[in-house]
């Protein structure tokens, strides 16, 4: 266990930042499912920008990295386009 009290205050503040890392990561994944599920175009075009602007936050905050951010948002963009 922790001796000094800046290393206990990092443990707990490590602890809510995983929490919110995960959220933001879980509720984006979630998005992204609803996206590849859509069948309508108009549906999926305007579920699009908010999906991008997740994936963008995620790669800016290191939650995934920024390679991954650009293939998923690439790949959402070429379903939606082919819809």
């Amino acid at each position: 266990m922790a001796n000094h009290k800046s290393a206990l205050k990092r443990i707990r503040r490590n602890e809510q930042v995983r929490l919110r890392n995960r959220y933001q990561h879980k509720t984006a994944r979630n998005v992204i499912k609803k996206l590849r599920s859509e069948t309508n175009k108009k549906k999926a075009s305007a579920l699009l920008p908010s999906a991008v602007s997740m994936i963008d936050k995620l790669a800016k905050r290191n939650i995934i990295h920024n390679n991954k951010a650009a293939n998923l948002k690439s790949k959402l963009m070429k379903m939606v386009a082919a819809l």
